[in-house]
């Protein structure tokens, strides 16, 4: 077999869309749109080379029109699961074996695939099933997903150029093989890009995984198999699978074959699995592999000498945009008192000019939560805090779940720092914001990191070196991705590797070489080319 070293293209961030008022994109975005609105799917499962459908039948709506029925996809149960895994395994030698650049090239051409002609239906997807409005749909499951893509291909090929040392007589190599057995990929609603990226990630290091996405996410799942059908991955990598969490956990948690866990989605269900795995452990061939990122209580800190018109801005865009949905999402600040009043004056502008509702109109800026029971979640802590004292209502407030999940971008202002919106996890478009004396910079810094059992985002603002360089000293545990004059999302891949510590995962860095490393194990191979014929040692003479 011919044989060559190969160097793939330079990746390069994929040029954001602006789908401004009379651009071909938005034209195009919006007729894929309404064709798939008036269409109905029925979503298989992908296991091995089958397209699997059952009798069990779950319909797929829209956040903002939660009567409206996009399509049915077909629910498995255990059995399917055993399948996935058979199938993972099956396709295990032929896919492991297979040159790294042949696999390299399936995502490459799949990132070309979502950059063109999948462009418009990976987003639409995105809006109709996730709620998102054209510039979050566009930043997600087009860009970042294409990101991922290329960048993890430039990745693989710096963790096969990483080799050790040789001297005279001998030659050291360093071989990064797959995992021994298969790979769990658990992904969630909020990121298409995510969820294209945990199975994908693993499988271009030769790993075959069973992928369960989350079921409010299973339009746009359906269009990122297509793209990787077409791109030519082969039958049985990436299988995916519909199925109930413990279903699907009683299965894979005890199977000997089990290797990895790629997991995004809450802090408690990680916790679970892991004690889950843990139990387990003397039932599997290896130990296995477990990358997870969780939750988050993601914190803006502003200095005295901050500008607060950017402060302002950096929360409206932090805490609201896609809904809060974001595990980033600025959900707690500190704003000292001498800026508060124009802060809150210019919040208070902002959001009276914010426009909600379907992702259809592009004049709006917030759309719906994702489904019921984060609706009702989100509205009970919005009533609580409305009712308790100490506990000011800034904006917002209202909410409709009539024909869609709609609730207001919200605001409140809490005296007590450690009232429970400035603590727990909501994970909707709610932003408390409690105002300190701007004197106490440093005990307030201190309150932020103490306050959260989380470390995913952060975010400092302020015009004063020394407070710049202070917050990052002391907030360097409270946040895997920390911001400095700028909201605390929207991590790009290949510049903001994203991740965080604490509660909130492992930290293995999505967009980044360090994540690929933890879907491979080295074997260190040492040729002699001159084997010693003689046992003694020259001390021994």
């Amino acid at each position: 077999m011919p044989k060559g070293n190969y160097f793939v293209p330079d990746p390069v961030n994929e040029p954001i869309l602006s789908y401004a008022s009379g651009t071909p994109e938005r034209d195009e975005l919006l007729s894929k749109y309404k064709e798939m609105y008036n269409s109905q799917v029925d979503a298989p499962m992908f296991i091995g080379s089958e397209k699997v459908f059952t009798d069990t039948k779950i319909a797929m709506t829209c956040p903002h029109d939660h009567q409206h029925v996009l399509g049915h996809f077909s629910e498995g149960d255990a059995s399917h699961v055993k399948q996935a895994i058979d199938a993972a395994l099956s396709a295990k030698e032929a896919w492991e074996n297979m040159t790294w650049e042949n696999r390299a090239t399936i995502f490459l051409k799949a990132a070309d695939l979502l950059s063109g002609p999948y462009r418009s239906k990976i987003n639409a997807a995105t809006m109709l099933g996730q709620g998102k409005n054209a510039h979050q749909a566009e930043i997600d499951a087009a860009c970042e997903f294409i990101d991922f893509l290329r960048f993890n291909v430039s990745f693989m090929q710096e963790v096969y150029m990483q080799q050790p040392e040789s001297v005279d007589g001998l030659w050291n190599r360093m071989e990064y093989r797959p995992l021994e057995g298969f790979l769990f990929a658990i992904t969630p609603f909020n990121f298409t890009a995510i969820a294209g990226n945990l199975p994908a990630a693993p499988a271009m290091m030769g790993n075959t995984i069973v992928w369960k996405p989350n079921y409010t996410q299973v339009y746009s799942a359906q269009v990122i198999m297509e793209v990787f059908q077409e791109a030519g991955l082969p039958d049985g990598v990436i299988n995916l699978i519909y199925v109930d969490g413990p279903v699907a956990g009683d299965v894979v948690f005890n199977h000997a074959d089990f290797a990895g866990l790629h997991f995004t989605g809450s802090t408690g269900v990680f916790k679970h699995l892991w004690k889950t795995i843990g139990a387990n452990l003397d039932s599997y061939k290896t130990y296995p592999r477990i990358v997870g990122e969780t939750g988050g209580k993601d914190f803006v800190v502003a200095h005295k000498s901050a500008d607060a018109k950017e402060v302002a801005t950096g929360l409206i865009r932090g805490a609201f945009e896609y809904q809060g949905q974001k595990c980033s999402a600025a959900s707690r600040a500190y704003i000292p008192a001498n800026i508060w009043d124009d802060v809150k004056k210019f919040m208070q502008e902002d959001l009276k000019e914010i426009k909600m509702g379907s992702p259809e109109d592009f004049g709006n800026f917030v759309n719906a939560v994702i489904d019921e029971t984060a609706f009702k979640k989100i509205t009970g802590y919005i009533d609580q805090a409305k009712s308790d004292s100490g506990v000011e209502l800034i904006a917002g407030g209202n909410y409709d779940g009539s024909k869609g999940w709609f609730v207001e971008p919200t605001v409140f202002q809490a005296e007590d720092p450690k009232y429970r919106t400035m603590c727990e996890e909501i994970f909707g478009p709610v932003l408390t914001i409690h105002v300190y004396d701007p004197e106490k910079f440093e005990e307030i810094l201190t309150t932020v990191d103490e306050t959260s059992p989380y470390a995913l985002t952060g975010a400092v603002f302020s015009r004063d070196r020394y407070a710049v360089d202070l917050a990052t000293r002391k907030l360097r545990n409270a946040a895997g991705n920390f911001y400095i004059n700028d909201k605390p999302t929207g991590a790009v891949v290949g510049q903001q590797p994203f991740g965080g510590a604490r509660g909130s995962g492992t930290n293995d860095k999505a967009g980044a070489m360090m994540n690929l490393l933890r879907w491979v194990s080295a074997r260190t191979i040492k040729e002699t080319f001159v084997p010693p014929t003689d046992y003694k040692y020259p001390f021994l003479s």
